[in-house]
């Protein structure tokens, strides 16, 4: 018998969090009314009673939810003919409800292989492949579907989403306007196309789009909460709230209420409401999804009635690279509350141990690896082998209401890493040698391009404005590969020294000391940023208006000497670059 996989074999380490999706607006459901409809008439042809009796139990376990004993019954039927393409296809639904997603995608495309006529299972499969990143597969899967059901408006909608996801913004509004032709009064159409014309950074012009949407659909529950998206980068904090507020209790799938609610809490963020942000926050660690993260740490969770005076508290860090550093200022305050006879304990992503253990010598600081296991997120702590002796574990951001409730609050702590004096000596020697101008670091990308990423970067073309600019030393600091980037520059004569003999993306601990020597760097919030800051060298960002980070301030509170640069909208960051570029001659060249 073929084998049946139920687990992942190989653990698949993650990559940091991306940023808030409206669960990807892809639509259809393996498991829907309709679904299981089509399902139930496809097992009547089945002509093994044996199998037909198990499958059809497994489908009455479906209606009532319970995904696991519907799944055994598919296996049985799977033992008595492993042929059923209906057997597969149910096992698909039951692995994919319950998290297991890999192995999901497995039993959907044996179920496609042995009847390959059912377009439905393909559509199932696009859907899926979709939600683990294999856009090229989920295209193939949408447009295999569409082939028999031409202009169907969920295929068409996914096909978009998909071509958005590539970053074939292009492609994806062609096919949107085909379906909204066909379909002029789909408010999915409508709102698709906002998500992709929002892809571009045009997010004015998406919020006429999402309108539409709702115009036909007050109610549609992406269209409200892509709107409050719109509002909230707009700064009209109180309206986004509202139609979030509108969107949240239609919302059915899990993700997609996590993200709303997540975008709540960055419209509260954003003003400066840190009390009702913060408790919108907790939605961060998406309970009962395949996103929810298990920490295998046996010792409970700290909660904000335990006392924390004299005890032994772990700490894992959450979310992103530049999120642990960030996050990371709320260490000092916990130190101090746990106090002397107390002990706190730190895990953090493994590039980053030395310079907590710099910065925290008195901790116990090891690294944190990450895994998918049978269609969950598991958060291993290697090094640590007795968990007996720690009184509880906490999250980082656990303690954001009791430490930073108000924005005074942020005024303490914000200098916490600690370069190694001789490195930081050893790059000062290195970068006076070059010559006597001030040195000024500059990035100007994240690692991951991503069509939902992208528009919170300036591209590197529009910083000739500042790179061009005599009298000032810049050094790039961008990891990952600069190299179209570094040619273009010296194409036009720019001067961007590239320090040799580093590894600007792993040897983070050297990149500290390598940030200490300068006198400001300039870019985005990302990782290189968040070190420098949390190391006191002056940095200026370049962001887009009503990031929530800046907590309704004109800077980065977490950290104590940094400024941001705000745009407008996505599609212009000239004014960010003049002013970046006026700001250095003021403080460096007057």
């Amino acid at each position: 018998m073929t084998a049946i996989p139920l687990g992942a074999e190989n653990a698949v380490p993650l990559v940091g969090a991306g940023l808030v999706d409206p669960a990807s607006q892809i639509l259809g459901d393996s498991a829907s009314s309709e679904s299981l409809k089509r399902l139930i008439s496809s097992t009547d042809r089945i002509k093994q009673i044996d199998t037909l009796i198990l499958l059809k139990e497994a489908l009455v376990m479906f209606k009532r939810g319970n995904w696991i004993q519907g799944g055994e019954l598919a296996l049985k039927a799977l033992h008595v003919d492993e042929k059923s393409a209906q057997a597969w296809h149910v096992l698909a639904i039951a692995r994919e409800k319950a998290g297991d997603l890999k192995t999901a995608i497995t039993c959907f495309e044996t179920a496609l292989r042995i009847s390959p006529e059912d377009a439905y299972i393909a559509n199932d499969l696009g859907r899926l492949a979709f939600r683990l990143s294999l856009n090229d597969l989920a295209q193939k899967f949408f447009l295999h579907f569409l082939a028999s059901h031409p202009n169907h408006p969920e295929a068409m909608n996914n096909l978009a989403s998909v071509l958005r996801e590539k970053n074939d913004l292009d492609g994806a509004i062609e096919v949107l306007q085909t379906a909204i032709a066909a379909h002029p009064e789909d408010p999915q159409l409508w709102n698709a196309i906002g998500t992709v014309i929002n892809a571009r950074g045009d997010t004015e012009t998406a919020g006429i789009f999402y309108r539409e949407a709702l115009k036909f659909d007050p109610d549609h529950c992406h269209g409200n909460y892509n709107y409050g998206n719109v509002l909230t980068s707009l700064g009209q904090f109180e309206d986004a709230r509202r139609y979030f507020d509108h969107a949240l209790p239609r919302f059915t799938d899990p993700m997609n209420v996590y993200t709303c609610k997540l975008s709540m809490a960055f419209a509260y963020l954003a003003e400066g409401d840190l009390k009702n942000g913060w408790t919108w926050y907790r939605a961060r660690t998406k309970e009962n999804t395949p996103e929810h993260t298990v920490y295998m740490v046996q010792r409970p969770r700290w909660d904000s009635d335990m006392p924390l005076e004299g005890k032994r508290i772990f700490v894992s860090a959450e979310q992103g690279l530049g999120d642990e550093i960030m996050f990371g200022s709320l260490l000092p305050d916990l130190i101090r509350e746990v106090g002397p006879s107390g002990h706190v304990g730190i895990g953090v992503e493994k590039r980053l141990v030395p310079l907590f253990q710099k910065g925290f010598p008195d901790c116990t600081v090891v690294h944190h690896h990450t895994v998918k296991h049978q269609g969950h997120t598991v958060r291993i702590f290697p090094d640590i082998k007795d968990w007996g002796s720690w009184d509880a574990y906490a999250l980082m951001c656990d303690f954001l209401p009791r430490y930073r409730s108000k924005i005074e609050d942020f005024t303490q702590h914000q200098t916490f890493f600690r370069p190694d004096p001789e490195r930081v000596a050893y790059w000062k020697a290195i970068l006076s040698g070059l010559n006597d101008k001030p040195k000024v670091g500059v990035l100007w990308k994240s690692a991951i391009s991503h069509s939902r990423r992208n528009r919170y970067y300036s591209p590197f073309d529009d910083w000739k404005e500042v790179l061009s600019l005599d009298g000032i030393q810049f050094i790039n600091l961008q990891y990952g590969d600069t190299e179209a980037e570094m040619e273009e520059a010296r194409n036009l004569g720019l001067d961007i020294w590239t320090p040799p003999g580093i590894d600007l993306k792993n040897d983070l601990d050297d990149l500290s000391a390598l940030c200490m020597a300068m006198n400001c760097i300039l870019g985005p919030a990302n990782a290189t940023s968040n070190i420098a800051a949390a190391a006191g060298v002056k940095i200026w960002i370049a962001s887009l208006a009503n990031t929530w980070i800046s907590l309704g301030t004109g800077r980065l509170p977490w950290y104590a000497d940094t400024r941001l640069f705000f745009a407008d909208n996505a599609l212009d960051w000239q004014p960010v670059m003049q002013a970046m570029r006026d700001a250095l001659i003021e403080e460096f060249l007057n």
